[in-house]
C-alpha cells in the first residue's frame, strides 16, 4: 500500500486564498466579493494587491451573488467569498435564479462548512450545502481534501466556463497531495490500489480513509482509497471500475448523509451495480458548538468509524 506523506498541517481555506492570490496575478478578468470575512476567507493578499478588484459588500451575501452575477456579462470573472452557510442556505433563491438558471460564469467559494467550523455551533454548520448546489442543474460541486488541493482546485475553476461551488474549511488538516498538483474536474484521484472494499471520502474525510486503510491493512484488509475532490460531475467510471472490483464501498464525508456524496454514490451504484455500502457521514441532525476534533468524534466522522463501518460492510458482501 503506498505511504502518504503529511507534509504539515494546513487550513484549507489558506489553499484558497493562495490560489486567489495566484490568479489575481495571471488573470485580469478575476475579481474578487467578499461579504465582510475577508480574513476568515484569506482573501487579504488579493484586496492588497489589486483594490479596484475586490469588492467589500458587507453583511448582504444576496446582493453579493447579484452582483457577481452581473459582472459575468461584461466578461469578468467574479469569485464570492463568505461561510458556507451564508454561501448557500441564505442565497439559495439567488443563486438558483441569477447565476445557475442563468448560466452564469460565478465561483461561489465557501469556507468554514461542516462541523469543523467548531465553537461557532449549529446555526453556522452548515451540513446539507453539498445536496443544496447538487441538485442545481449545471452547478459543479468541488470539496478538496487539503490545502495543496484547494489552492490547485481555485486556480482551475477559473479556467471553467460555468457556475462552480467550491467548498473548504477552518480547521488545519493533513497537507498531503502533490504541491504542484494539476487539478482536473470530474476525475476523481485513486490514492490506494486494494481488492477488499472501496473507501470513497471527499474533503477533510480523505486523511481518515488513509488513516482507515493503513489500520485495515494491518487487520489484512485490502482498501481501496479514492479522494473524490468533485462530487458533481461525479467520476462514475473510476467508481464503478473500483467497486466492480472490490465488491463494497464505504462513502465518507463532512455532510449530512441525506443529499452528500454518499447519496450520489447509491444513486450510481443503483442504476449500474448493485453493492452493499455503508455511510460515515452525520446522520440526519444539525452540530452543536464545540472543538472541531471532539465534533468529529462524537458524530462519527473518524477513521475509527471508517474502520467499523468497514467491517460491517464486509459481512454485508459475504
Amino acid at each position: 500500500m503506498k505511504t502518504h506523506q503529511n507534509t504539515g498541517n494546513k487550513d484549507t481555506r489558506s489553499g484558497f486564498g493562495a490560489g486567489l492570490t495566484e490568479l489575481g496575478k495571471t488573470n485580469p478578468n478575476v475579481v474578487a466579493l467578499c461579504a465582510d470575512l475577508t480574513g476568515s476567507l484569506k482573501m487579504d493578499e488579493f484586496k492588497e494587491n489589486h483594490p479596484e478588484r475586490f469588492f467589500q459588500v458587507g453583511i448582504a451575501e444576496a446582493n453579493m451573488i447579484g452582483m457577481a452575477a452581473g459582472m459575468t456579462i461584461g466578461g469578468k470573472i467574479p469569485f464570492t467569498g463568505t461561510f458556507a452557510n451564508f454561501s448557500t442556505g441564505r442565497v439559495y433563491d439567488q443563486i438558483r435564479q441569477s447565476v445557475a438558471y442563468a448560466e452564469k460564469n460565478v465561483k461561489i467559494c465557501a469556507s468554514h462548512a461542516g462541523l469543523t467550523l467548531g465553537e461557532d455551533g449549529a446555526t453556522h454548520q452548515i451540513l446539507e450545502d453539498i445536496g443544496l448546489m447538487k441538485m442545481l442543474p449545471g452547478m459543479v460541486v468541488i470539496n478538496p481534501c487539503d490545502y495543496n488541493q484547494t489552492k490547485a482546485a481555485t486556480i482551475a475553476i477559473a479556467d471553467y466556463e460555468g457556475p462552480v461551488y467550491l467548498r473548504f474549511g477552518r480547521p488545519s488538516v493533513a497537507n498531503f497531495t502533490p504541491e504542484n498538483q494539476k487539478f482536473e474536474i470530474g476525475k476523481a484521484v485513486i490514492l490506494n490500489e486494494g481488492t477488499d472494499v472501496t473507501l470513497v471520502a471527499t474533503g477533510h474525510l480523505v486523511w481518515e480513509a488513509l488513516q482507515a486503510a493503513e489500520t485495515l491493512e494491518k487487520e489484512g484488509i485490502s482498501a481501496e482509497v479514492i479522494n473524490i475532490h468533485t462530487i458533481k460531475p461525479l467520476d462514475e467510471a473510476a467508481i464503478l471500475q473500483s467497486v466492480t472490483k472490490t465488491g463494497c464501498v464505504v462513502t465518507a464525508e463532512e455532510h449530512n448523509y441525506l443529499g452528500g456524496l454518499g447519496e450520489s454514490i447509491s444513486g450510481l451504484l443503483s442504476r449500474e451495480l448493485p453493492a452493499p455500502q455503508e455511510f460515515v457521514a452525520v446522520n440526519d441532525q444539525f452540530g452543536e458548538s464545540g472543538n472541531p476534533t471532539d465534533l468529529m468524534n462524537k458524530y462519527g466522522l473518524n477513521a475509527q468509524a471508517i474502520v467499523e463501518k468497514t467491517k460491517k460492510v464486509l459481512t454485508r458482501k459475504k
